[in-house]
């Protein structure tokens, strides 16, 4: 290769060494990952740069994913995630699927076998096209695999604007081994811009005359990317227009819970009275969401093709908009513009739905009371929690009947105010909450991270304990906290037995460690309660340690969820 005698110009250097630099151009300075001997050049690069970027190091694919995860739903830009080939690929592939359903823009960078050994099956081989296949029920947006050195760049600077563009979404990077180890002289390309989409005029007005038509509209507010001034723009035409505002599977951050309109979520453990209202309404209003099967109460609350209450529907993605439901209205637009399109929508003097709006609304305060457990009420335990930590706490958690207590009883504010606060999968994966929280403490140390996890939930990546110990998290302003709710059960599961089996418990039974001592094992500071009392000045403590705290909560079995109980379930199902 040719040295280019321009001193400004990059010199030759080793393709992984311009992979760290393309990602640097990109704005990243923290990757996730676990090394992998098909890309030991890149490690290198990582080594070379290590003052501009750091690789976080973790102790298994699966929690590596799912902190780029964090990441990329933190900073409404791509969470970066290194493995290696085959076993470390395929580990990663729920963190991957967990992004895809949740339109969060990260890029996956895989190692490969080298170009002389492919399609013999060599050792860890995987085609990852066919593995990972792009498409509407894949996981990722797209998959690539760079060939040439000297185009390295060019794919790097394609992932990010790939992930980022219509719906955001994860993205593959195939990285041979012998290619990495390729001198290159190809300069890094600028940081991606995507491209904005915005509503046409046309289609706004129409919007305007679906809702002065309307007697009872409900917003369905979710998604991806949504920027602090989009926010507030969304909150003002609410506002404006008097709209009840439900947030949908796991983006209850999307509206500030503590507004006068905020009307509940949608998803496991929704309060009845608000299912009933989506199916009252005459006229439903979806922004950014995809109106999955936990949003709309497994397609009931609206039934597809064609749902009664007529639909208007706002996504980034083009090719989301109209594939499960007939809407009356499609409007494609970035949801770092939807909040300004529709506060552009002049409101009437008054509106004929304000009882309505108030009514769901103290519908939502209302299912904020519980009736009170003992000997350990998970209600009460919860309330605590946000009262003693700073309002831009980041909350997370994976799935499990658990996270309906998080659900129901957090009020989070919206995003105009500290951005990303819930930090939780739509897609249902085990094992999420723990390295989210590790990732968000480290990304964010002067901000609080509070994790919630049950007992099966926790021990699918407690692992990551050891990340947070070896790199520091919760050791800075913010603290790091993490609340394993343990019942003995995979909870969810056992309570879909009762109602199908009931007494006919399989598989579902959990023989579990100490989780403290366990805790205290990794480094963390580990305690344990067993009734609310115990609870408050255990947490207190938490809080003001230095260093990251694990609370283990001792449930009773039978209490299976924030509306009833396993004897319930069973005899309910028994007199069926």
């Amino acid at each position: 290769m040719q040295v280019n005698s321009d001193p400004a110009a990059p010199q030759p250097r080793l393709a992984g060494h311009a992979l760290v630099e393309a990602l640097m151009a990109q704005g990243i300075d923290t990757v996730f990952g676990v090394p992998g001997e098909s890309y030991l050049a890149v490690l290198d690069g990582l080594h070379e740069h290590h003052e501009r970027i750091r690789f976080i190091a973790c102790r298994h694919e699966g929690g590596a994913a799912f902190m780029a995860d964090a990441q990329g739903k933190l900073a409404n830009w791509p969470g970066v995630c290194f493995v290696t080939r085959g076993p470390g690929a395929s580990n990663a592939a729920i963190g991957l699927h967990t992004a895809f359903q949740d339109s969060t823009p990260m890029v996956m960078l895989v190692g490969q076998v080298a170009s002389d050994q492919r399609d013999r099956e060599a050792f860890q081989e995987l085609d990852y096209r066919q593995v990972f296949g792009p498409g509407t029920l894949g996981m990722a947006k797209w998959v690539g695999e760079v060939e040439h050195a000297d185009r390295l760049p060019e794919y790097v600077a394609r992932a990010f604007h790939t992930a980022m563009q219509g719906r955001p979404g994860p993205v593959v990077l195939v990285l041979p081994e012998d290619m990495l180890t390729t001198p290159t002289a190809a300069p890094v390309l600028p940081r991606a811009q995507p491209a904005l989409s915005w509503p046409a005029p046309g289609a706004l007005r129409e919007l305007r005359t679906l809702l002065l038509a309307a007697q009872r509209p409900l917003v369905i507010l979710g998604g991806s990317c949504w920027s602090a001034e989009s926010t507030r723009a969304f909150e003002r035409f609410a506002e404006a227009w008097q709209l009840p505002v439900a947030c949908a599977f796991r983006f209850q951050d999307s509206f500030d819970n503590r507004h006068a309109q905020y009307v509940g979520d949608l998803g496991t453990g929704v309060n009845p009275k608000l299912a009933a209202r989506v199916r009252e309404a005459d006229l439903v209003l979806a922004v950014g969401v995809r109106l999955g099967e936990m949003t709309t109460g497994g397609y009931q609350h609206l039934v597809p093709p064609r749902p009664a209450q007529r639909l208007v529907h706002l996504h980034p993605g083009p090719e989301e908009l109209g594939r499960v439901y007939a809407a009356d209205l499609l409007l494609q637009a970035s949801m770092a513009c939807a909040g300004q399109a529709l506060q552009t929508l002049d409101a009437p003097a008054s509106v004929a739905w304000r009882a309505w709006t108030e009514a769901v609304h103290a519908d939502y305060e209302a299912n904020l009371v519980a009736p009170a457990v003992e000997p350990l009420d998970m209600a009460v335990i919860v309330k605590t929690i946000q009262r003693l930590v700073p309002q831009d706490t980041v909350y997370t958690n994976g799935a499990g009947n658990y996270s309906n207590w998080l659900h129901r009883y957090t009020r989070y504010p919206g995003r105009q105010w500290h951005g990303r606060t819930q930090l939780a999968p739509t897609s249902g994966a085990m094992g999420y909450g723990v390295p989210a929280a590790v990732a968000a403490s480290l990304l964010y140390p002067d901000r609080t991270v509070i994790n919630l996890a049950g007992d099966g939930d926790f021990l699918m990546t407690g692992q990551e304990l050891a990340t947070a110990a070896a790199f520091g998290a919760g050791r800075g302003r913010g603290k790091l906290v993490s609340v394993v709710v343990d019942n003995g059960s995979y909870g969810t599961i056992r309570m879909h037995q009762e109602r199908e089996y009931p007494g006919r418990v399989s598989g579902s039974d959990l023989t579990n460690p100490d989780f403290a001592a366990l805790a205290r094992a990794y480094g963390w500071r580990g305690t344990t309660v067993e009734r609310t009392a115990q609870f408050e000045p255990a947490f207190a403590e938490a809080m003001a340690a230095d260093g990251p705290s694990l609370i283990h909560v001792r449930l009773d079995t039978d209490v299976i969820s924030p509306r009833t109980t396993i004897r319930a379930i069973r005899e309910a199902a028994r007199k069926a």
